[in-house]
């Protein structure tokens, strides 16, 4: 059966880009499901609680003195571009979890902005080396627009995963949907398997 070129979607030129994603080349879009708010580093805090054996919250230069972490690579947005080859500074989440004690029965991880904005993320998927909060973009601070002064960076899922403006990580023994994953947006969130949507 032929199949005409409208139903075979953009064709894919780079094997970095998971199915149905294009490359943004330069740019940068901005995407946000609320108002940019206006945060003030004198006050601005990072919690790690829940199921950990010592809750603990770090200031803005509390934070900064933890051990530099650098992840360079690619990042996907369920919106369908993706950014190649760009890199973000911080610090690994790994560093938090092991000053806070994470216990054994945690399973999951909910993601809090000082908007409010939730996500949800399995804990496998946010340690090991596979997340960092990250206040620099390409060795420039991070833009509040892009989620300045810190935002959780988990690169391996689509990006709204990576919550702008992070304030805290609770962990959890059960799954809690976040902002987009109750209204509509797959828990996961996997750009490989085309994890966009509740059912997919």
């Amino acid at each position: 059966m032929a199949i005409t070129r409208g139903f075979t979607g953009r064709r894919r030129t780079d094997p970095r880009l998971p199915p149905g994603q294009y490359d943004v080349g330069r740019d940068f879009p901005v995407l946000t499901a609320e108002v940019t708010p206006r945060i003030n580093l004198d006050r601005w805090t990072m919690t790690v609680d829940g199921l950990v054996a010592n809750p603990i919250t770090w200031t803005w230069n509390e934070i900064r003195s933890l051990t530099p972490s650098t992840y360079r690579g690619d990042i996907h947005c369920v919106t369908t571009w993706s950014k190649l080859d760009t890199w973000f500074g911080g610090v690994s989440v790994d560093e938090l979890f092991a000053a806070s004690g994470v216990l054994p029965t945690a399973t999951h991880v909910l993601a809090t902005s000082t908007t409010g904005y939730t996500t949800n993320l399995p804990l496998d998927d946010i340690r090991g080396g596979k997340a960092w909060l990250v206040w620099t973009h390409e060795d420039k601070p991070l833009p509040t627009e892009h989620g300045g002064p810190i935002r959780l960076l988990v690169p391996h899922l689509y990006f709204w995963k990576s919550a702008k403006w992070i304030t805290r990580l609770t962990l959890l023994d059960h799954d809690e949907r976040g902002f987009w994953e109750r209204n509509g947006y797959h828990d996961h969130g996997d750009p490989w398997t085309e994890e966009r949507y509740s059912g997919d």
